[in-house]
């Protein structure tokens, strides 16, 4: 299976699932618009907002129906636009990207350091006078280095958004990531921690972000409406509700969290101790040890040779051909490929009259491309080619499956190394 949350499918979503069903309603809102609430209706989508904004120790949340979906919603209710800049890492899925550009914003390209996460010292080189935001992912279940970033941010008056889409039940010294920035934005994607098929949440804890990432997501309409407003709404909206049936297979994903965690931890534990005295193989630097999702190992090698070698005998690929969570693999970013031929947010004058010119090129992140080129991603529990982590485990392998695959990879690993 793709991801933790999809291996452990079974009677507790089913029964959340029928609950809905037998209901009748299938709308967030439960009854057409208007009419009395019917007792039959459990608003579950209200239910696991309120449940994910408490475990993240915030006020708010709102469920939409991607975590794409998620970061635009967040983009939007902080009030990014045209003429902003926003700071994002190179190694990152596409929709970190892509949302910005559909913000009408600029995504600024930012190396990353060993966490492969943002670097906060490229991050301060990258700050021009149109940014505006900081974009932290927390890439592969990895907290980025939240306290120098949100440090940086309120230093220099930007805002912080926090992309957890891989990392939902992650947690960064004790505080759930998501938590730290100005908003947060996760994904229930199948290849996710826990799964609602695709879907997304934006977090905060600013009353006026939430009313705006509602109304983003609803039409713009105010929060949990029963009926049609009467006045006017803050500004034309779109349409990214999440749904009863995917808030009640959620609601049952969300209760097996702690058992998700568990089990990924023990056997990224495991793994990473078979291969701990390894010479010449080191692992990226986690953040909070104690925190980190663990849906993913990733090891970096003395250089691309020997990378490459070893991800060709276990039948994978080197972190850089990692798909469209590369920067130099995603051709329509690098090309400025836009839905209209004059390439807006690019070239139109909101961000050109302010002195603003973007080009992306391969090899504009030299350490980033030197870093992915010797690393290898190995499953834990997120087995996802985009990533390249073709090879390791799934959620429901036990320790013997653990042992016998990170002996495999030993092997191999040894193998190539000492022929250096």
């Amino acid at each position: 299976m793709p991801g933790p949350g999809m291996d452990l499918i079974g009677e507790e979503e089913i029964q959340e699932v029928m609950e809905v069903l037998r209901g009748g309603y299938l709308f967030r809102y439960g009854i057409s618009l208007g009419a009395d609430v019917d007792p039959r209706f459990k608003g579950k989508v209200y239910q696991v907002e309120r449940e994910i904004a408490e475990y993240c120790g915030l006020r708010h949340a709102v469920a939409v129906n991607s975590g794409t979906s998620a970061l635009l919603t967040a983009l939007a209710g902080l009030g990014i636009g045209p003429g902003d800049e926003v700071i994002v890492q190179g190694y990152t899925f596409i929709a970190s990207l892509s949302s910005i550009v559909y913000s009408r914003a600029i995504p600024v390209l930012a190396e990353v350091d060993r966490t492969f996460n943002l670097d906060p010292d490229d991050v301060k080189k990258k700050i021009t006078p149109r940014t505006r935001a900081i974009m932290a992912v927390h890439m592969m279940g990895n907290p980025a280095r939240l306290n120098e970033l949100r440090a940086i941010a309120d230093e220099r008056g930007l805002l912080l958004i926090e992309d957890c889409c891989q990392a939902f039940g992650a947690t960064y010294h004790g505080r759930p990531v998501g938590s730290i920035g100005h908003a947060g934005a996760f994904s229930f994607n199948v290849y996710k921690t826990i799964t609602s098929g695709d879907g997304g949440m934006v977090v905060t804890d600013d009353e006026q972000v939430y009313t705006r990432c509602f109304a983003f997501h609803d039409q713009g309409h105010s929060p949990l409406r029963t009926g049609v407003e009467i006045g006017k709404r803050p500004f034309i909206g779109l349409d990214f509700r999440f749904t009863e049936l995917q808030a009640a297979v959620l609601i049952a994903q969300f209760r097996k969290l702690p058992q998700i965690l568990t089990h990924l931890r023990t056997n990224k534990r495991r793994y990473k101790e078979i291969l701990s005295d390894i010479p010449g193989l080191e692992f990226r630097e986690i953040t909070d040890p104690q925190g980190e999702c663990a849906t993913m190992l990733t090891v970096i090698l003395p250089n691309e040779t020997v990378a490459r070698r070893i991800a060709h005998d276990l039948g994978t690929k080197v972190a850089a051909d990692a798909g469209w969570h590369v920067y130099s693999n995603m051709e329509q970013i690098l090309e400025q490929r836009t839905i209209t031929p004059e390439k807006c947010p690019f070239t139109c004058s909101p961000y050109t009259s302010r002195g603003g010119e973007m080009r992306y090129a391969k090899g504009m992140l030299p350490r980033t491309d030197e870093l992915l080129a010797r690393s290898l991603n190995i499953s834990i529990g997120v087995s996802d080619p985009g990533l390249s982590s073709a090879f390791g485990v799934t959620m429901k392998d036990g320790l013997d499956v653990v042992e016998e695959r990170a002996t495999r990879f030993r092997q191999v690993a040894l193998q190539h190394l000492n022929a250096r």
